[in-house]
């Protein structure tokens, strides 16, 4: 007999009109994203008020958060595209062995990104912080107790994927919500010692963050259990080896990309260290007003991944081409509206951050700058999610190094020479418009190789 709540979600994905399905698919995700990065945000909020060298010492973190990131976040799209194709192909037998494996690979990222911190961090922050040892302590202290205890982290994110591969985005935002909200109550009291707890400094914005992440990483169990009774959860330390081989076929590219890309990170910040340590403070406040920013374009392509890729299996080419047509629509008015505020606000913005006069001068023409670049992404970030979706991978990994990688590091390199923070930021902007006819060509490529019409 035929599950009925099944049978729902199929119709919903397969039948809904587009522009629809695409908005309810992407609104929760853009609000639990913006509940996300709104923590994020707030808390090198709190960080600010202890100093800059906190501040600058939270920047120097970020490259290697987005490595432990991609680990989690290259499971979860593996995940979703080979679940949601499961689901629009009718094959429950393999949506509860694709469940099983990502669950075993996110042990395994938990376990390395162990290893990683008792190895190296130390090593790192003497070599990013330029020789300040109250930044190197600072920063040593808050990413090690964030890599100690991620396994909430890679927990959440396979979690929170189950219930978006299934078309029940709406679960994703209750939880985020519980790890950001967690994460908000906590992070003050821990960081500044209110209600009788010591004040922990930036070892109690980590801490803030990592009990976030296991409170969301429960709730996402307990959510499954509950309302998504499509993906069954089950441990084994034996999984499905073909279906291992499926996610990381998806996986590896988006963790590489998201890998290589944090070494840029770590080269921007070693390339503006030799300016001042407020150039790096910067650099860090500006990616996270990033992540906050686009919250509206990552919605929309993350919730891109499993309409394309429930479609690709259901053999609904005109749907994939209407989902990817809205998808640049939405994701461009979206972000037009923020960038208007980017533009004509940024002391504002930047005054969030207890900022200095030196901190202004710096980051007032870089915020400008980067929104530009931005907006320009919004090809790349869309596209990216549709060749993740069709198991393309790879398009995906070559994309994503061109604009975010390979180009920027020729550009900062060159520019550095010059001694000028306004042509570094440049860079980014250069590297996005020569990314547009590498986007053009991938998609070509890829709609070549599955005998459809080219959309470009």
């Amino acid at each position: 007999m035929e599950n009925p709540v099944y049978n729902k979600e199929e119709n919903r994905m397969g039948t809904m009109p587009v522009p629809r399905l695409v908005i309810q698919t992407g609104v929760p995700l853009m609000l639990s994203l913006l509940i996300n990065s709104l923590y994020n945000f707030v808390d090198s909020i709190f960080v600010a008020r202890l100093s800059e060298d906190a501040l600058t010492a939270v920047s120097l973190s970020s490259p290697v958060q987005t490595m432990m990131a991609a680990l989690g976040c290259g499971i979860a799209v593996g995940l979703n595209a080979v679940i949601s194709k499961a689901l629009g192909e009718n094959d429950q037998k393999k949506v509860k062995q694709a469940a099983s494996a990502s669950l075993f690979l996110a042990g395994c990222a938990w376990l390395l990104i162990l290893v990683c911190c008792l190895l190296f961090i130390r090593l790192y922050f003497v070599w990013q912080s330029g020789g300040d040892a109250q930044i190197a302590e600072y920063g040593y202290t808050y990413l090690s107790i964030c890599m100690i205890f991620s396994f909430g982290q890679m927990g959440q994110w396979v979690f929170d994927r189950f219930v978006m591969a299934s078309g029940r985005s709406h679960l994703f935002l209750f939880t985020l919500s519980a790890a950001s909200v967690t994460n908000l109550i906590l992070d003050p009291i821990l960081i500044f010692g209110y209600f009788g707890f010591p004040a922990m400094g930036t070892s109690g914005a980590a801490a803030a963050t990592v009990i976030g992440q296991i409170v969301g990483c429960f709730a996402g169990y307990l959510i499954n259990r509950r309302f998504n009774p499509e993906i069954p959860i089950s441990f084994t330390l034996r999984p499905d080896g073909g279906c291992i081989r499926e996610i990381l076929n998806v996986g590896i590219p988006t963790t590489l990309v998201q890998g290589i890309t944090s070494l840029i990170g770590i080269f921007m910040n070693s390339v503006l260290i030799t300016f001042s340590t407020t150039a790096v403070a910067v650099y860090g406040v500006c990616l996270r007003i990033q992540n906050l920013v686009t919250v509206g374009v990552h919605g929309i392509d993350n919730g891109l991944i499993p309409i394309v890729a429930y479609n690709f299996g259901a053999k609904k080419r005109n749907r994939i081409y209407d989902a990817i047509r809205w998808a640049l629509v939405y994701s461009i008015g979206i972000y037009l509206v923020i960038m208007v505020f980017l533009e004509t606000c940024p002391t504002q913005i930047l005054q969030l951050f207890d900022a200095s006069e030196e901190l202004l001068a710096i980051g007032i023409p870089a915020l400008r700058i980067f929104a530009v670049s931005y907006l320009i992404s919004t090809f790349g970030l869309v596209f990216a999610a549709v060749f993740q979706a069709l198991g393309m991978g790879t398009y995906s990994l070559y994309l994503t190094s061109v604009r975010q990688v390979l180009f920027p590091f020729i550009f900062v390199s060159a520019f550095r020479q010059t001694g000028n923070l306004h042509l570094i930021w440049s860079a980014f902007i250069i590297s996005e418009i020569l990314a547009l006819p590498v986007i053009v060509i991938l998609a070509k490529k890829a709609f070549r190789k599955l005998s459809w019409k080219p959309m470009l």
